[in-house]
């Protein structure tokens, strides 16, 4: 049972990258102009053929994403290391992830919507970031959150480029191209997700130094951000590249990845 909730689960992650990125090209070419993040997603898949029963199959199949974070938790992890109390608490943070991702998206697959998605996530974000301000010491809460958001980043693309992930698969029964794929994917699709997760965080640092939580930004516009640097919207097509890969390198996970 575990191991086919955590299947689920990565290809319903797998589904979701996909179709942010997907989003994120779109905007580097100056296509549609739906938010490329979460909401966004949901939206473009709720207009798809049969849309509200993937919304459905994929709120849950990341209830069993969470469902399998908390068996690590509470179990640990396969591997000779997997009790360790830094992965159990790890294991435990993604359960709480992964279950607020899946209530959103039953949530809104319940509402029945089309179309665009109601609230924006980067308004939401700057929500968050005001009211967090507003509490003592705020200022540093926020500050120090969005350091944190940026030391996982940097964790992330290093782990991407040592191939971490390679641990975890059934690497016996794979083949020497499913092998070479799956590294395309992980460090490709890991280094993306590195870079979004260090932008993130860093606008939530400089929203806490300059004391404007306006300056906090959600996955839509930090997408957006990086069009908006030198390279211009090129740089935005190469990351979001890397998310399309990323869920490509969720699929092949799921496929074999030990659990």
């Amino acid at each position: 049972m575990t191991e086919g909730a955590a299947r689920a689960g990565l290809a319903a992650r797998g589904v979701i990258y996909l179709l942010v990125g997907a989003l994120a090209l779109q905007i580097a070419f100056g296509g549609r102009r739906r938010q490329a993040d979460r909401q966004g997603a949901l939206a473009e898949l709720s207009e798809k053929p049969f849309g509200s029963v993937l919304l459905w199959a994929l709120g849950i199949g990341l209830v069993g994403m969470a469902l399998w974070r908390l068996s690590e938790a509470l179990f640990g992890r396969v591997g000779p290391k997997g009790h360790k109390p830094h992965k159990r608490l790890l294991s435990a943070g993604r359960c709480l992830f992964y279950g607020f991702v899946a209530y959103s998206v039953l949530r809104f697959a319940a509402s029945g919507r089309k179309g665009d998605s109601g609230g924006s996530a980067d308004q939401q974000s700057r929500d968050i970031t005001a009211t967090a301000m507003e509490l003592p010491v705020g200022q540093w809460i926020v500050g120090a959150g969005g350091a944190g958001i940026v030391i996982a980043g940097m964790w992330i693309g290093v782990q991407a480029i040592r191939r971490k992930y390679r641990k975890d698969l059934k690497l016996g029964e794979m083949s020497r191209t499913a092998k070479r794929l799956t590294d395309v994917t992980g460090v490709g699709g890991g280094l993306a997700r590195a870079a979004v997760f260090a932008a993130l965080g860093s606008f939530a640092v400089r929203a806490a130094v300059d004391y404007e939580p306006d300056k906090a930004k959600g996955l839509d516009d930090t997408l957006r951000s990086f069009a908006e640097t030198g390279l211009g919207p090129w740089l935005l097509a190469a990351v979001a590249f890397g998310l399309v890969l990323f869920g490509l390198f969720s699929f092949m996970m799921a496929a074999r990845r030990r659990v």
